[in-house]
């Protein structure tokens, strides 16, 4: 038992405290800026375990459920903004350092200032890594031809370097594979880089038809090569933030598409993962070193981001998303509209945490391990 808490738990609790820390600090930090007063930032829920009082008049404290935090503002009736305001006898200065007294714009800005801060933290993350250990990727170089494939009929070799697709410039094997991905049964025009020649080869990728689990069919083009080569580049500091900007950009992609594909049934929702997955996955970078722990933390600091800004209720895409209507209305929505609208988003986001444990349940075949027990 002592080996797991330090395995898996405490790693998977002091990234979800960074990680929260930051998020919160997000709506902190914007909320003084705009002036409002913050009574409480709370790492975790339930009763304090300990915290400090700073001159500004918040309270600075860590509960005892450590699964998530808050910042709750002068005038909330409660810590989740839910539309609550609690401004009855109100003085004019109060009303001043009220969040529900502030314009839309800094409100909005204040919302959204967490998930926000979640992106930063990942993009600066990253960079830190491309800057000190680099950015490994294999070059387009190719170290193997596969037989009656259509790099072999088009004539390419071992050693040949790829420059260029149809005049797009090629420096990573995983540009060239993009291309070829979604160009089956297209001619493509190489151009390649042979014993210091360069040469142009037209190459059709063979159209590759395969069937999901879900008896979906997913063509896609294959050309035929493998490349085993790996390089590590260190980046300055700009292409360094750069690069980990748009990889910040790449992941929030591939988890909207893998979410759409889960929506419209062509992808299975057991990949999602609750609590006791993340633990797991926590102790496992961290056993691998520092390097992949501060990946997994950033990659997991842009969905804590990108989840936060979803349009449900009592998320930080929810207030945003009342704040539009807002501003389309010229008014916010009724109290007691956004107190059901609570309600519901309170259930969608249980009724999920139910969903992705028991999923870390099967998972980890829990339940037929205290059947053992049992029987």
């Amino acid at each position: 038992m002592i080996d797991i808490i330090a395995d898996y738990a405490l790693p998977f609790l002091v990234i979800l405290t960074i990680l929260v820390f930051v998020h919160e600090w997000g709506h902190y930090f914007v909320a003084r800026r705009n002036g409002v007063r913050v009574e409480a930032f709370a790492i975790g829920f339930g009763p304090e375990l300990f915290g400090w009082n700073a001159k500004s008049g918040t309270r600075w404290k860590f509960c005892a459920i450590p699964l998530g935090g808050y910042v709750k503002m002068f005038g909330d009736a409660d810590p989740a903004s839910a539309g609550a305001v609690d401004d009855d006898g109100l003085s004019e200065d109060e009303r001043r350092v009220s969040f529900h007294h502030k314009s839309l714009a800094a409100r909005s800005a204040i919302v959204a200032a967490g998930p926000l801060a979640n992106f930063i933290f990942a993009i600066l993350v990253l960079a830190g890594l491309y800057m000190i250990e680099g950015r490994p990727y294999a070059p387009a170089v190719v170290d193997a031809v596969l037989e009656n494939s259509a790099a072999e009929r088009a004539g390419l070799q071992v050693e040949d370097r790829i420059v260029s697709a149809d005049g797009t410039e090629i420096s990573r094997f995983s540009d060239l594979s993009r291309i070829v991905f979604e160009r089956p049964g297209e001619p493509i025009v190489l151009e390649v880089e042979r014993s210091g020649v360069m040469r142009e080869l037209t190459v059709t990728p063979d159209q590759v038809t395969e069937t999901d689990r879900f008896g979906n069919e997913i063509s896609f083009g294959r050309l035929g090569v493998q490349s085993n080569q790996m390089t590590v580049e260190k980046l300055d500091p700009l292409n360094a933030v750069l690069t980990a900007t748009a990889e910040t950009g790449s992941i929030i992609k591939q988890t909207l598409d893998a979410v759409g594909e889960m929506l419209i049934g062509v992808r299975g929702t057991e990949e999602l993962g609750g609590p006791l997955r993340i633990a797991e996955m926590s102790g496992t970078v961290a056993q691998s070193g520092l390097v992949m722990t501060l990946w997994f933390t950033a990659v997991l600091s842009i969905n804590l981001g990108l989840i936060n800004l979803f349009p449900v209720p009592i998320l930080d895409g929810g207030h945003l998303m009342f704040y539009a209507l807002e501003a389309v209305r010229g008014r916010p929505l009724g109290e007691r509209a956004q107190e059901w609208a609570s309600i519901a988003g309170l259930s969608m986001v249980v009724m999920l945490m139910l969903f992705v444990t028991w999923n870390d349940l099967m998972r980890f075949d829990i339940v037929g391990y205290i059947g053992s027990f049992i029987g």
